[in-house]
């Protein structure tokens, strides 16, 4: 059941969305060689908690940390301990909090010291096909023409869009209906409407799609070991367009 959401309460959200930014981009200036996981995911956990609102992730079915921090051929659900960023890897990084009860999820890859043209092409398609799908959500659009924008402007460049990890609806549980997928034809998925919160996250591979999970129960990884990229907002659906929650 989609559950849509007052004005008031996406104005929580908001604030929710605004600390998750603002983690973002305070966790974009740490990622240097040498610092660890482990240190990215306390600090991470230090500036949720110093703005008022609680780690989403940590304990979440058992989920041990309050970042998912997830290097190369990682696409999600990394667990951070105390591997060492090196030059030249990516890092994607997703996380999310809690305000008066309702959820904000964003997450970002980036580039650890000097990258390959290639990584650095991996990024840049994810992040445009995460913008592109977003300029296809509007009231009275169907979710497939998201799904399909997304997957047409990555499959375009050459890279692939993981089929068994979903963005998800949001609220005041951290997944909710509907599943979002970034594949798949225009007219599938419901009619988005005004109040609707979504969570739209392509993982995309350089490789091919297909990804398996680590011994640990969490980490996804491609399938080949070709490298992944992932990007993500949190967004309401309005009468006119999107209102982007987690963005500065």
């Amino acid at each position: 059941m989609i559950i849509l959401k007052t004005d008031a309460q996406i104005e929580i959200m908001r604030k929710a969305g605004k600390i998750v930014a603002e983690t973002l981009e305070m966790i974009g200036d740490k990622v240097k060689p040498g610092i660890t996981t482990a240190e990215i995911d306390r600090a991470a956990e230090e500036f949720i908690l110093s703005r008022g609102a609680k780690p989403a992730f940590k304990g979440y079915r058992g989920f041990p940390a309050t970042t998912c921090i997830s290097i190369n051929e990682e696409v999600v659900h990394g667990i951070p301990g105390n591997r060492m960023l090196v030059e030249g890897q990516i890092v994607s990084v997703d996380l999310g909090c809690i305000v008066n009860g309702f959820y904000g999820d964003s997450a970002a890859t980036f580039p650890v010291g000097q990258i390959s043209e290639e990584k650095r092409k991996l990024i840049e398609v994810t992040r445009r096909s995460l913008e592109v799908g977003l300029s296809h959500v509007k009231d009275g659009n169907k979710l497939g023409q998201v799904s399909a924008a997304i997957q047409k402007c990555v499959e375009d460049e050459g890279f692939s869009v993981v089929r068994d990890m979903v963005g998800h609806g949001i609220g005041k549980n951290l997944h909710e209906d509907p599943q979002v997928p970034h594949f798949g034809p225009e007219e599938a998925g419901p009619v988005l409407k005004k109040g609707m919160v979504i969570a739209i996250e392509p993982m995309v591979n350089a490789g091919g799609y297909q990804v398996v999970q680590k011994a640990d129960g969490w980490t996804i990884v491609t399938a080949d070991g070709s490298d992944s990229a992932h990007f993500e907002h949190s967004v309401a659906v309005t009468d006119n367009g999107l209102d982007i929650l987690t963005k500065l």
